[in-house]
């Protein structure tokens, strides 16, 4: 298994729209590509100098392949939605994870 992790800071000038738009669209945008078994969001209980709110959103997906899949043929329409959405209003990275054991 691997976890395709998304971290976001949003300014507090679009929160509450960003938050609304993460659940209700972007998030089933990136499940209904296929490539990803479920996704868990969390606030992330940093507070950061730059100010605003951190949330970590976790996808999961079967192998590696899938998610290089998911890069060549869905993540750069998903991303440019984001930055058309909520221009300059948030910075984002992300990581990749390989699950060793799971309890």
């Amino acid at each position: 298994m691997y976890i395709y992790n998304v971290t976001t800071n949003i300014d507090e000038s679009v929160h509450d729209e960003w938050l609304h738009w993460m659940k209700e669209i972007h998030i089933p945008d990136v499940l209904a590509t296929g490539k990803f078994l479920n996704a868990k969001m969390s606030r992330v209980l940093v507070e950061e100098e730059m100010g605003g709110t951190t949330y970590s959103v976790q996808f999961t997906t079967v192998n590696r392949a899938i998610l290089e899949k998911y890069y060549a043929e869905d993540a750069q329409r998903l991303r440019e939605d984001a930055q058309k959405r909520f221009p300059n209003k948030f910075v984002s990275f992300r990581t990749e994870l390989e699950v060793i054991s799971e309890q």
